[in-house]
């Protein structure tokens, strides 16, 4: 006949559950991740306008983006300094059309600033959770509560207002911005399906490998649309008239947009999605506003009025 004998022991030390972070560490690390997105996103700005104004080729700039970041990753997965992702075929079918998504939406929002400033390009990209309803509602069928559609009022009218005042409007950098709106509320939707789909892959290699298709889909078409011979020639003339320091712009510039990237997708793995609305908020109010200062770029008060207005009806509609 068989016994069983249940006794209590001390645990040993070496299988006690690990004891989870202070709540204030973990709101300190949230805090760091912001404060270091913020300001590597508002570098990056600053790099990619001085670019485009020395060297207007937008296709080539997004390109060299993307390939920046691709060469980092794929040097720290190769030295050991990052894990690599454990990824299947079922992960990459569902990254295309993500990768898709963002290579359009991030070509979108080079060229509207290569046509006009940092700070209206944000402004107008300010109102993507106004393209984000719609189109969930279009195409997905969702509804929302009376108080989303309205906070989307203030979005709408504070874009337009600060649309029609501006001194320097141009339609295709208007339309650049526009494009870019839908293109990144697409990318939202793909990614949540498939962030789901395969392997389970981390913020820091999802993105990673989101740059390197994306990459792959961007190279033929910036080829298509300017060439290396206009890249030459537009290379030559930016150094002779900025000097060999446009070559560290172009460099802190693709650095830059990988890592602010990099670290807002670290953040998302924290976070929820509400709390990460509400950080890419501030993100835009801190690039505009310092964007303003640097460029001294000239904005009229009912401009300002408007940004103000589409800022805060963001962040209004990121409560409700």
């Amino acid at each position: 006949k068989r016994i069983v004998r249940a006794e209590a022991y001390e645990a040993d030390a070496d299988h006690e559950p690990a004891a989870k972070a202070p709540p204030q560490l973990n709101r300190l690390k949230i805090g760091i991740y912001f404060v270091t997105w913020w300001a590597l996103n508002v570098v990056f700005n600053i790099y990619n306008k001085k670019v485009l104004n020395a060297y207007p080729y937008p296709w080539l700039t997004s390109t060299l983006s993307l390939a920046a970041g691709s060469a980092l990753m794929l040097a720290s997965w190769a030295t050991g300094l990052v894990a690599p992702p454990d990824t299947d075929l079922a992960f990459w079918k569902a990254l295309l059309p993500v990768a898709l998504a963002h290579t359009i939406g991030h070509v979108a929002a080079t060229v509207s600033m290569s046509k006009v400033a940092v700070s209206f390009t944000h402004i107008i990209k300010s109102a993507e959770p106004a393209f984000s309803v719609v189109i969930q509602r279009l195409f997905m069928g969702e509804t929302f509560p009376l108080s989303v559609y309205l906070s989307l009022v203030p979005i709408i009218g504070g874009c337009g207002l600060a649309a029609l005042t501006e001194l320097n409007f141009n339609m295709t950098g208007f339309m650049g911005a526009m494009i870019s709106n839908v293109a990144f509320v697409f990318r939202n939707i793909f990614s949540k399906k498939g962030m789901k789909a395969g392997k389970a892959v981390g913020g820091l290699n999802y993105y990673a490998c989101l740059s390197i298709m994306s990459l792959l889909l961007l190279t033929p078409f910036s080829i298509a649309m300017e060439g290396p011979q206009l890249w030459v020639s537009g290379w030559q003339n930016a150094v002779h008239n900025v000097g060999p320091h446009f070559i560290w712009w172009v460099v802190a510039q693709s650095v830059f947009y990988h890592l602010y990237n990099q670290v807002s997708y670290m953040s998302l793995d924290e976070i929820s999605p509400l709390t990460f609305s509400i950080g890419n908020t501030m993100k835009r109010v801190s690039v505009i506003v310092s964007s303003i200062i640097i460029f001294r770029t000239p904005v009229q008060l009912i401009n300002g009025v408007g940004a103000a207005i589409a800022i805060l009806g963001t962040f209004l509609y990121s409560q409700v």
